[in-house]
């Protein structure tokens, strides 16, 4: 057994994790939850909330906390709003799909099975990106698992997905918000204003809002840059508003998938210039702070060496049933496991595993995300509750 270094965290499922946030505001509303052996509700929302019979959560993509804290100034909103829990952690690996999935579902990543942005399809020979999915595998067989939207519904408490109109019916949509009504937005004004109204249409309600934005930004221009700043800046925006336009007995809860970080120059580790750890892969997955290696029959142990020998300080390299152990996915269902790599490389430092031949696009980006880095794991929880709510 190969243990985690002390840079690197399992995520505490079932006591602080994006896993608890849906379950916890469904919870709030009344909904019995259902979450096998976790609690439905460890982060005591019911009573953050104060008894709210309406609650919206927001989850801000790429918000990490330690983000949040540094950026104060520009962020007035989001830095006024309580911290019921103190930060949470999210799931392994630390990417937006995973994270949707743990929010959707209440569930940790072994237990939903959307575990990585990438991943192999056990029995083919592809993979899937979750973000280019549309219907092949089917969404409800790849992701199987009731949603917290679905036991609102069952409940009788109305659930409704707000996110950007383009996101509609796609693959991940409907594995992760099944069972709520998905209403496409078109701008960040559209957002409120369609959060506010699904808030206001019921004497219960749980509505879900998702921004993209700010996770891009800072692939794109890196979090360490004025347009990253700037763009923070609007999301502060359209926290004021949905605080200024609570209903009276409504609460909001704001999340994020993940934290960010920029990765130089320097740490860039680029696996096509290293042919030896191409040998005996059958497929190579994941994303560059969090690799998933699927070697060919008879060669994980070999890659595994390959792969730990070769990369060194720059990542934790377990075989599968190693990571597995570790709990860094929670529990993993048998039926999953297939989907997690042969050998599994997490990021440490600011290190990334690029690819510019297979993924020239992935490759070139300033910020990053994936692995299990504090800064990549911390991400908020704040609170805002209506005028009538103790």
């Amino acid at each position: 057994m190969t243990p985690l270094p002390p840079d690197l965290a399992a995520p505490p499922y079932g006591t602080g994790t994006l896993a608890d946030v849906l379950p916890g505001a469904a919870a709030a509303v009344g909904v019995p939850v259902e979450r096998g052996d976790l609690p439905a509700d460890p982060l005591d929302l019911t009573g953050a909330l104060g008894g709210a019979r309406r609650v919206a959560v927001l989850l801000v993509d790429g918000l990490g906390a330690d983000l949040v804290r540094a950026h104060a100034d520009l962020a007035p909103t989001l830095a006024a709003l309580s911290s019921p829990a103190g930060d949470l952690s999210a799931p392994c690996p630390s990417t937006t799909p995973v994270s949707l999935a743990t929010l959707g579902t209440g569930l940790p990543p072994g237990a939903h099975g959307i575990l990585g942005f990438v991943t192999a399809v056990p029995g083919e020979d592809r993979a899937l990106n979750h973000v280019q999915w549309a219907d092949d595998p089917d969404p409800d067989v790849w992701q199987a698992r009731p949603t917290v939207f679905e036991q609102a519904e069952a409940a009788g408490v109305p659930a409704t997905a707000v996110g950007p109109y383009a996101y509609a019916g796609s693959g991940l949509t409907r594995a992760v918000y099944r069972g709520a009504t998905y209403t496409g937005a078109v701008s960040h004004g559209d957002l409120c204003a369609l959060v506010l109204r699904s808030l206001a249409a019921a004497p219960r309600a749980l509505v879900y809002g998702y921004i993209p934005e700010l996770d891009l930004t800072g692939h794109v221009r890196g979090v360490d840059s004025a347009a990253w700043r700037a763009q923070l800046a609007f999301v502060d925006r359209v926290v004021e508003q949905l605080v200024a336009g609570l209903p009276d007995d409504a609460a909001l809860v704001v999340t994020a998938d993940h934290g960010m970080l920029d990765v130089p120059d320097d740490t860039r580790f680029d696996l096509d210039e290293e042919p030896a750890l191409a040998d005996g892969v059958r497929l190579l997955a994941g994303e560059p702070r969090a690799r998933y290696v699927h070697a060919e029959p008879g060669a994980a142990g070999d890659v595994l060496h390959r792969w730990r020998e070769v990369l060194g300080h720059r990542a934790w390299v377990a075989s599968r049933d190693e990571a597995v152990a570790s709990g860094v996915f929670g529990p993993v269902d048998d039926d999953l496991a297939g989907r997690i790599g042969d050998v599994v490389a997490l990021a440490r430092g600011t290190w990334a595993l690029t690819t510019p031949r297979l993924e020239p696009g992935p490759s070139s980006l300033v910020g990053y995300h994936g692995s299990l880095t504090a800064t990549e794991l911390a991400i908020p929880l704040l609170t805002a509750r209506g005028s009538a709510l103790h």
